[in-house]
């Protein structure tokens, strides 16, 4: 029969796939830390870090289990660091008859990894990951012959499917959506836990990336690295959150804070996009939770955080595999100006983009609303290339792996999509950011002001994108509003003018 060859890529560290349920003496698993995954763009060290490290230890319980393991580290003398000159010299090397691999997520290593097995003259077949709760046509079907794909309607049909939070064919106490609980300010008084810490010093491995010369951003404590990079770890750090965090977790979701980067979210998206949790275990345990103590948890909280899981997660890798590879090329406003130097380095007067930034660079980490509604509002206003937008969320975010990353920052976060995620753009002025956080009390900048020394940069761009927009806008009819008032208003070319002015000069801001 002859040996086989298995490729396992570094966001397929499922334990629970069927693969690793028996010992097969003639199976051989293959993983690699390769340039070409770390070159594509510019990663965040932390990135490049929790995936080499949850790689290793993954491979390290693979052989404890009896399996048989092929290592490539970065600095291995025969690592060719590409994924196709890889797999054919090992082939070669030890005389495989077989080459088996798990269909990878993103289009791109799709693609690859097909185009490899026609050149391979020998038996290829690929497996199903065993990790999401649809396939990855499921919203296209769902969607079949309309134009815009509603998640809420979606999330529903998840919702009955796997019985979550359901009386019954009713929803649990008669509502889909708890969504209006779930946007408060941040009360200090409410304390906040801290999370687990994993002890290890990441030095060594962080002196071999080096070494190897990769190129990174932002920073690291290796001393003190905060992220799962196991299943032991992963179900450790959900264990707290169920039982110190989840309980908090709606009604602040939404909220921003300069001093709390985590506030009341998981943590848990680099483990599970890196496959270390499946997504139903999670979702099962914050129901349960509720199930068990409603008094604890209110449902508001624990709705929430499922909606995020079994709602938009599934729902954008759905978009994901509905739309690629055009997808990735969409611009509907034709947005081309370069993304602001300090996105990299977090220098700007704007605290509001300040934080995030600074956050971003620190931690390899920010929640949903930092995302959408300060760095993409930002971007969006600003009339940023979706392309450069994509390169920096793609590479600063430890859970940013292209199928849910290009969703949420060209369809929800930069509307490039010109409506297939989000039924309108997500923009806003400072009233908003303020409403959700502490940042405009001490900013440079004046929150109330929309003209002259100080005014807020938030305020005369978000206008000055409406206007410029209008031929594509004004006929959405979430947003008739915005040109009513528009029409109406008094300053309206010195408000235009002020942004203009910004436009000119947005790496001073």
């Amino acid at each position: 029969m002859g040996k086989t060859l298995r490729l396992i890529l570094g966001d397929q560290l499922n334990q629970q796939h069927s693969w690793f349920g028996k010992k097969e003496g003639s199976v051989v698993y293959l993983m690699m830390e390769i340039r070409q995954e770390t070159d594509y763009v510019q990663h965040h060290i932390q990135k490049v870090l929790a995936f080499f490290q949850s790689m290793r230890m993954f491979a390290q319980w693979l052989e404890k289990e009896g399996h048989q393991v092929i290592y490539l580290s970065i600095d291995h003398k025969e690592n060719r660091q590409e994924l196709g000159e890889n797999i054919r010299f090992l082939i070669k090397k030890y005389n495989f008859k077989h080459f088996n691999y798990i269909l990878p997520d993103e289009y791109r290593l799709d693609t690859q990894l097909r185009n490899i097995c026609k050149q391979l003259e020998i038996e290829t077949k690929n497996y199903d990951a065993e990790h999401f709760l649809s396939d990855r046509l499921a919203v296209k079907s769902f969607f079949s012959g309309k134009k815009t794909f509603l998640m809420e309607s979606f999330y529903r049909s998840m919702r009955e499917k796997y019985n979550i939070l359901m009386d019954g064919k009713r929803p649990a106490e008669g509502k889909w959506n708890f969504d209006h609980e779930n946007r408060n300010k941040f009360r200090e008084e409410t304390k906040i836990p801290p999370p687990p810490v994993f002890n290890r010093d990441i030095g060594p491995l962080l002196e071999t990336i080096k070494k190897a010369g990769i190129k990174t951003i932002g920073e690291v404590d290796p001393k003190n690295f905060q992220w799962p990079c196991s299943r032991e770890e992963a179900l450790e750090l959900l264990a707290h959150f169920c039982d110190k965090v989840l309980p908090h977790f709606g009604r602040y979701q939404d909220a921003m804070h300069s001093q709390h980067p985590f506030l009341f979210h998981s943590r848990l998206s680099f483990a599970l996009n890196s496959k270390m949790l499946h997504p139903l275990e999670v979702i099962q345990n914050a129901a349960a939770c509720q199930k068990q103590a409603p008094g604890k948890y209110g449902i508001a909280q624990v709705e929430g955080f499922i909606r995020q899981i079994l709602g938009w997660r599934e729902f954008m890798r759905g978009i994901y595999w509905a739309k690629m590879p055009d997808y990735a090329l969409t611009n509907f406003f034709g947005h081309k100006r370069a993304l602001p130097a300090f996105f990299w380095d977090g220098n700007t007067k704007m605290n509001c983009l300040h934080h995030a930034i600074k956050q971003s660079l620190d931690h390899a980490y920010a929640h949903h609303i930092q995302r959408l509604m300060v760095t993409g509002n930002f971007a969006l206003l600003a009339g940023v290339d979706p392309d450069e937008v994509d390169q920096w969320y793609l590479g600063i975010y430890i859970d940013a792996i292209e199928w849910v990353e290009i969703t949420n920052t060209r369809g929800m976060s930069q509307f490039a999509d010109g409506g297939i995620v989000g039924t309108k753009p997500y923009v806003s002025s400072a009233n908003y950011i303020d409403k959700m956080s502490d940042y405009c009390g001490s900013c440079h900048y004046s929150k109330t002001k929309k003209t002259g020394d100080k005014a807020c940069p938030f305020n005369s761009l978000y206008w000055a994108f409406y206007e410029r927009n209008r031929e594509k806008l004004q006929n959405n009819p979430r947003i008739g509003f915005v040109y009513n008032t528009l029409s109406k208003m008094k300053q309206k070319d010195e408000i235009l003018e002020q942004a203009e002015r910004y436009l000119e000069k947005l790496d001073e801001l």
